[in-house]
Parts: structure tokens; C-alpha cells; sequence
């Protein structure tokens, strides 16, 4: 079996399962969310049911309107706030400590190998880098987790994703998961477990690697997932509070894949995935000296600290020619990069810097984008519309590229920079 599949069987309480498998899955945490969590909370209302499998599975966090930014997402955190405190929710990180959920988790220790992790979100993807099964559902099924702890899936296939060789000057985790989505398209991992193996991986922190499972939803993929190694013990070492015992499960060496594909990641430059779709992805000298409106750095994808330094690395001494908008993903991020001087930088060079939120990312607020305007963005989606304007356009990028591009007020190569 697969290491997707050999956590889903222990889940189920089987010895074995199969892709195509129809399974109901004990789960060992459950996000909950301001915009999606609220609509779970009304259908077990209207049924008369008012009440949590576990109080200490359930990690509640407000983040994508966050603080709230109109009477209706305030009414949205009234109703989450409500209820965490009626249900007596251990782990319920309220504004002050509230951040984006897939940057929070792992920061907080509440993901571990080889569990089953699922929320309402669709990025819940993220949690893969930890040899743990996570993935996005939608409301229903929250409010069916919620109240019995269960959840049914069917078994995905497995696509195996092999990065060879080291990456190069400039280039970043971001620039191979565009570079992968580029290959495959948006649909080319279609309810698959995307499982990513092979040498380059052992350069890359846990932060990076959450950059590359966080974008498997943008290729169809039902989860991503990546193997558990010393780079994972040490980074759960570090964050692990409670229960800091975990299973680790290995794919087999004979186990089945219903594709491979390669990758030699000394030959992927930074890459800029243009409108509208995550597999527009072109090298930046392809397109560089695009004219461009707003940059973003921040979200569940390139909010953590490393991608603040690299974005600070290249900033420092110089200035933004365009509107650009820091968002650091949890309040933990954000006070590591005061104190390391990161905001003076980030201030010096004319940025604006927010408070932990996924705003801007879902055109929400902290950054909407009018007609016309273009974002280089560090986020995971461009989509028609999704910053803001219908007619207007997001091009994505790593934190270095969008740094580089905030400087020149244009696409720009980061590695003049660097």
C-alpha cells in the first residue's frame, strides 16, 4: 500500500484498503473556520443536535475575516464564538491569537504523522507534509465530523511525484509546485493522493513543503503527502505540546501508482503562474516586465517566517514601487518577524504590513483589487475575480519573485536580487 493508503486503513479499522474503496474514517482533528464552520453549526441546530464528538479534536480558529470587516462576518464570528464557548472547544484561538488555520496548526502542534485531518477549507491539504492524510471538505460533512467523529471517503489512487537533483540560486518550493501543476494541469491529479518523493525534498524545511501540499487542491488532488524524515522530527520536536507520540507509515516499494512523473529540479527556474489558472506557469524571463499594481506576500501558502526573510532579504534598502501588502499568517509569525527587524524593513520600503488574515487572498478585504489592477501574488489561487474585480488579474509567484516584482513595479526575476 501507499502511505495514504495505509493510513486511511488504520482509520478504518482495516488491514487493508484498496483505491476506489468506500471506508468511514475515525478523525483525529477537525479545523473549524469563521466562513464555513458557521454554516455546519445551523444544520445540526435545525436538528436538534448541539454537540462535539471531542472538545479537544476540534481546533477553532477565525481567519479568512479576521478581524471582521462588515456586520456580516461579524455576525459570522458571533455565531463560531457562541458556540466554541457552549461546547467548551479546548483549542479555540480567538482574535489576538487567531490565524490563518493551515499556517496555525502545525505552528500550534496540532498535526502529527499518520493521522486523518480534514476542515473546511479546501488548502486543508497542507497537513500532507507531515506524513498525515488531510484534506477539505464542505459544510455538510463538517457537521457530520463534528458530531460523531467519523467521516466517509473513498480510497484516492496514488500519483507519485519525484524531484530529482537540488533546486537552484532563486528558486523556492513555490517554483516546483507551479512547475508540477504546470505539467499535470488542474485537473491531472483529479481525487488523487499526490505523493511527493525524491532528493530535492531533503533541502526543503517543513515550511517549504507545506508550500507544495497546500497547492495539490490547485491540480485536483484529494490530498498531498510527503514522507516522514529528520526534517519532520525536528519541526514536530520543536511544536509538539500534548500527546507528542505518533505513527509514521511508509509506502511499500511494490505499492501502486496510477502515474509517476519527474522532475529535475536543477533545470526549474522561479516560475509566475499567469491568469487565470495555477497551470498558466511560465518561467519569470518569459514574462518579466509585465507592469503590475499590487503585490501580496502573505497566506496559508507563503505567510510562514521564512517566507517573510526571503521577502525581507530582497527588500532591504529598497523601495516598493507599487502598493505591496505584508501579511504575516499567525500572531506568532508576526512578532517573530518584529523582533527580528523584519517589519523595519518591510516599513522602510513603503509596505503595509496586516494582521494575520486570509482576506485578501479570497478578495475579501486587506488588499481587493479594482478593475484593470494586477497582483503578483504569493497565494495559490488566480482565478477570475478571486481578489477582487472580475476584469481584474493575479499572477502567482514565490515570496522572492513578488518581492523582486514589488521593487520594479513589474515582473521581475528574483535572482538579480539575491
Amino acid at each position: 500500500m501507499t502511505i495514504t493508503e495505509k493510513i486511511l486503513a488504520k482509520a478504518a479499522g482495516k488491514r487493508s484498503v484498496r483505491p476506489g474503496d468506500l471506508i468511514d474514517a475515525k478523525l483525529d482533528v477537525v479545523l473549524f473556520i469563521d466562513v464555513t464552520g458557521p454554516a455546519a453549526i445551523k444544520m445540526l441546530e435545525a436538528r436538534g443536535i448541539d454537540k462535539v464528538f471531542d472538545r479537544e479534536k476540534i481546533v477553532v480558529t477565525p481567519d479568512h475575516f479576521q478581524p471582521p470587516k462588515d456586520i456580516q462576518s461579524a455576525e459570522l464570528h458571533k455565531r463560531l464564538d457562541d458556540w466554541a464557548k457552549r461546547n467548551k472547544i479546548k483549542y479555540y484561538y480567538r482574535l489576538g491569537r487567531a490565524g490563518v488555520c493551515h499556517a496555525l496548526l502545525p505552528e500550534q502542534g496540532h498535526i502529527r504523522p499518520g493521522e486523518v485531518i480534514i476542515g473546511p477549507d479546501s488548502h486543508t491539504c497542507t497537513y500532507g507534509a507531515f506524513a498525515a492524510f488531510s484534506t477539505g471538505v464542505g459544510s455538510t460533512d463538517l457537521a457530520a465530523a463534528i458530531a460523531t467523529g467519523k467521516l466517509w471517503f473513498k480510497v484516492p489512487e496514488s500519483m507519485k511525484f519525484v524531484l530529482n537533483g537540488k533546486l537552484g540560486h532563486g528558486v523556492y518550493s513555490k517554483d516546483v509546485i507551479l512547475t508540477v501543476i504546470g505539467r499535470i494541469g488542474v485537473d491531472g491529479a483529479l481525487y488523487r493522493a499526490m505523493e511527493f518523493v525524491g532528493p530535492a525534498l531533503a533541502d526543503m524545511s517543513m515550511e517549504a513543503r507545506m508550500t507544495m501540499t497546500n497547492m495539490a487542491i490547485e491540480a485536483g488532488g484529494k490530498n498531498g503527502i510527503i514522507g516522514f524524515d529528520k526534517v519532520t522530527k525536528k519541526y514536530l520536536d520543536e511544536h509538539l505540546k500534548d500527546k507528542k507520540e505518533y505513527t509514521v507509515f511508509e509506502s511499500d516499494k511494490d505499492a501502486e501508482y496510477i502515474r509517476v512523473e519527474e522532475f529535475d529540479c536543477t533545470k526549474i527556474e522561479p516560475m509566475v503562474a499567469l491568469p487565470h489558472l495555477p497551470s498558466n506557469a511560465v518561467p519569470v524571463t518569459e514574462c518579466a516586465g509585465k507592469k503590475m499594481d499590487q503585490a501580496y506576500i502573505g497566506s496559508c501558502t507563503n505567510g510562514r517566517i521564512e517566507d517573510l526573510r526571503i521577502a525581507a532579504k530582497i527588500l532591504k534598502g529598497k523601495q516598493a514601487a507599487i502598493r505591496t501588502i505584508i501579511v504575516p499568517a499567525t500572531p506568532t509569525i508576526w512578532k517573530q518577524a518584529k523582533d527580528e527587524g523584519l517589519f523595519d524593513i518591510f516599513y522602510e520600503a513603503g509596505c503595509v504590513i496586516s494582521a494575520p488574515t486570509c482576506g485578501a487572498c479570497l478578495g475579501g478585504f486587506m488588499g481587493v483589487l479594482a478593475e484593470g489592477e494586477k497582483c503578483i501574488s504569493t497565494t495559490n489561487r488566480n482565478f477570475v475575480g478571486r481578489m477582487g474585480h472580475p476584469k481584474s488579474e493575479v499572477y502567482l509567484a514565490s515570496p522572492a519573485t513578488t518581492a523582486a516584482s514589488a521593487i520594479e513595479g513589474k515582473l521581475a526575476d528574483p535572482r538579480k536580487y539575491l
